[in-house]
């Protein structure tokens, strides 16, 4: 790693949600637009779903996370929380790279909602056929 007293920025994306990640050198405590990581999304699923960078390079409980998130929901959030989290660690280390790139968490989800069509009640759901 390089200095320990620096501080490593990463912006992660997902569905409408994006994260402003900063990680620094610490114990590990995860804080939220403000409010611990667990207390903001509720479910033990979204924690581990996003703490995935750091177990693939083994470098949990050594970084500190304060995010800021903003549009989508919680799991939209989650997901944008997890980009931000392994772009901020590639900042943080080259040697992170190949172990988050096989894991796939480099990548940006690129699915997003389908828009509503005219004509139709949603994207894709039509008007129910009536013969007369």
């Amino acid at each position: 790693m390089a200095e320990e007293k620096a501080v490593y920025l990463g912006t992660g994306r997902r569905k409408t949600s994006v994260a402003r990640v900063r990680l620094m050198p610490g114990e590990g405590t995860y804080t939220v637009n403000g409010r611990p990581a667990a207390d903001y999304f509720g479910r033990d699923e979204h924690v581990t779903f996003f703490e995935q960078p750091f177990k693939v390079t083994e470098t949990l409980g050594r970084f500190d996370v304060v995010a800021s998130i903003s549009g989508g929901g919680v799991s939209g959030q989650a997901g944008a929380l997890r980009h931000g989290i392994a772009r901020a660690l590639l900042e943080a280390g080259d040697e992170y790279r190949d172990d988050l790139k096989k894991a796939g968490l480099l990548t940006r989800d690129p699915r997003m909602v389908e828009r509503k069509k005219y004509g139709l009640k949603k994207a894709r759901k039509r008007p129910q056929f009536s013969k007369r």
